[in-house]
């Protein structure tokens, strides 16, 4: 027999199952917005478009910017795509546990169909998390290199976007 604390704690955590399969979907949807967007910019920077240099593109608007303004730039364009880095992980592994009480309690009781149900959703919560993470990590680390090379030349006094010799190695690896 569970005391009331315990069933109030279960009751608790079964509320955030379907937020949390909510977020997931949205960071999942927003690893592949991101990823297409890297694409494209990585196709950019292979032209030598200034489009796929944001940073010299800013610094071209407003003449103004420094080097610390143009990086504190660069942390917020990659500042939700770092932050879902680090969430879709803890929230895949949130989404996996919660459906873990009912199928565990369903298994106890012998209703197999409820505890398939369960698991399926707890495994594929997970799943999508991973991918989305994944997916988002390569894109920030390589963007961030990316944004040091442009703050670099920008410090150099570089006017113009200086080809990046490993994008186009992965444009043309695309290929």
């Amino acid at each position: 027999m569970t005391n009331p604390i315990e069933s109030a704690m279960y009751d608790a955590s079964q509320l955030f199952l379907y937020p949390v399969l909510i977020a997931i979907a949205v960071l999942f949807v927003h690893a592949f917005y991101a990823l297409g967007a890297f694409g494209w910019q990585a196709l950019q920077r292979y032209r030598g478009q200034a489009g796929g240099f944001e940073l010299m593109a800013a610094r071209a608007q407003r003449l103004g910017l420094t080097l610390t303004e143009l990086e504190a730039l660069a942390v917020k364009r990659m500042e939700f795509a770092r932050i879902a880095t680090r969430v879709a992980p803890m929230l895949g592994l949130v989404a996996t546990m919660i459906p873990m009480g009912p199928a565990l309690k369903a298994l106890a009781d012998g209703q197999f169909a409820d505890v398939s149900r369960n698991l399926m959703v707890a495994f594929s919560a997970v799943i999508l998390a991973l991918l989305a993470a994944a997916i988002s990590y390569t894109v920030v680390n390589v963007r961030r290199r990316w944004y040091a090379v442009d703050l670099a030349a920008i410090e150099n006094g570089a006017s113009e976007p200086a080809h990046d010799p490993v994008a186009a190695l992965a444009v043309e690896g695309a290929r």
